[in-house]
């Protein structure tokens, strides 16, 4: 046993002990501290902090202004015009003037130790995430984030161990919904037993990571690391459909990447021959596959391609029964015994009317303050459902749709497929952050 493994396990026994040894379905988590052991109240004010307030982050700030019942009292940013215009829509919107948190990076700290706060909103760089999500729980707050959640595994169970210490979660449930739709056809068994999942973050992403304006950190991961960097956009698909961590669970993957020779090519094209880019060696390769076994057997390809010229993914859930490939611009399907000709593509637009997931059908939510959402280029007018499933949760003191758990190990497969593309794309096995429990856990969205 490891030395991080036996402090884990003191720890985990000590934090027991500490509570009386009460704890819920065997997730360590103390009673007092969940939902059900807690009032609820339906209508009570909401009240949150944001940090980062860019592009992401200034939609969600729209998104949440919209809201009726819910306060913003403190906002934290390193650059002063986002700041500013953060705390001008907030005075627009008729709540009081923020508490400013400008004084650099590290500014969080003072954030989630002074305010009180029902959760932080968190849209920064990708290092940040994982310790302001620590700083949230240590302070009594929950902490929903944008992806990726961690960078490192160490980081992945910190996280666990904090939220079982506290009852405070850290979630990704600010990468909204997947494909409602689909989940509901591979629920009703349209498709029979799902056997392979394929998708993947495939975004041109080039002018994007060299825009100092917009998220030039991005740039800087290239330069140092190789794997698959972002894969928490299509696990909100892919986790469901194949009950991970709620009747299955990831057990090991192999991850392989080609050469990297595109941001060169662009930065010369762009910038000219002189460009110090032009010729800096860039760890990411342009593609990244990366293979990932279920203990039940089924398969996952993950993609990831954010260097080369190419429209964005689609989606393929191929099951014993049939086959359906989500595509944006014409969905199809294949169901044995049903499709009208044998082995040949239909479209899916039949099937996704009729299975519509009830979730969404009946989702219609009050018209939401301010007009259409700002920040991200947004045009929607009303509330995200993972916005008002977000504001019920903090309300009714429930768990958020992705819990840490789920939240933890989808963000794990990019410093997992590193570890793999490094060690010339061996196995490397997946943590169980359920430790055990993934067999019993109910369905996500059941």
């Amino acid at each position: 046993m490891s030395n991080k493994d036996y402090n884990r396990r003191k720890f985990l026994r000590q934090s027991s002990v500490a509570m009386g040894g009460l704890t819920v379905a065997g997730m360590g988590v103390p009673m007092n501290l969940l939902a059900h052991e807690a009032p609820t109240q339906s209508n009570r004010t909401i009240r949150l902090g944001f940090i980062g307030i860019g592009g992401r982050g200034s939609y969600h700030l729209d998104v949440a202004l919209g809201i009726e019942g819910v306060e913003i009292p403190a906002i934290c940013e390193i650059k002063p015009d986002r700041l500013h215009r953060a705390k001008r829509w907030i005075e627009e919107a008729g709540q009081p003037t923020p508490r400013l948190y400008d004084r650099g990076p590290t500014d969080f700290e003072r954030l989630c130790q002074e305010e009180e706060l029902d959760a932080v909103i968190i849209s920064t760089s990708w290092k940040w995430h994982a310790p302001i999500c620590l700083a949230a729980m240590n302070n009594n707050k929950h902490a929903a984030c944008e992806v990726p959640l961690i960078q490192t595994i160490d980081e992945g169970w910190d996280l666990v161990e904090t939220f079982e210490k506290t009852g405070k979660w850290a979630s990704l449930v600010l990468g909204g919904f997947g494909d409602m739709t689909l989940l509901n056809m591979v629920r009703k068994n349209l498709l029979g037993d799902i056997v392979h999942v394929e998708s993947g973050y495939v975004h041109d992403l080039r002018r994007v990571k060299f825009d100092p304006d917009e998220e030039p950190w991005r740039l800087q991961h290239a330069v140092d690391r190789n794997g698959n960097l972002y894969p928490d956009h299509p696990m909100r698909n892919m986790m469901p459909v194949m009950d991970i961590n709620h009747g299955d669970r990831f057990d090991y993957l192999v991850s392989m990447s080609s050469k990297s020779v595109m941001l060169n090519r662009y930065a010369a094209s762009m910038y000219g021959d002189d460009h110090p880019y032009a010729t800096k060696k860039m760890a990411l390769g342009d593609y990244n596959a990366t293979l990932i076994r279920t203990v039940n057997g089924k398969l996952i390809t993950l993609n990831h391609d954010t260097h080369t010229p190419h429209p964005r993914e689609n989606f393929r859930v191929q099951g014993t029964s049939g086959v359906y490939l989500r595509d944006r611009a014409d969905s199809k399907i294949y169901i044995e015994g049903l499709s009208p000709e044998e082995h040949q593509w239909e479209s899916a637009e039949k099937y996704v009317q009729e299975y519509e997931h009830p979730m969404i059908k009946s989702y219609t939510p009050p018209k939401r303050k301010g007009g259409a959402i700002r920040g991200h280029g947004s045009s929607d007018t009303k509330t995200p459902i993972n916005w008002h499933r977000l504001i019920a949760a903090l309300r009714e003191n429930t768990l958020p749709d992705w819990d840490v758990y789920d939240s933890v190990t989808s963000s794990s497969i990019s410093p997992l497929s590193e570890a793999s593309v490094a060690g010339r794309s061996k196995a490397v096995d997946i943590p169980d952050f359920t430790k055990g429990k993934w067999k019993e856990r109910t369905p996500l969205y059941s």
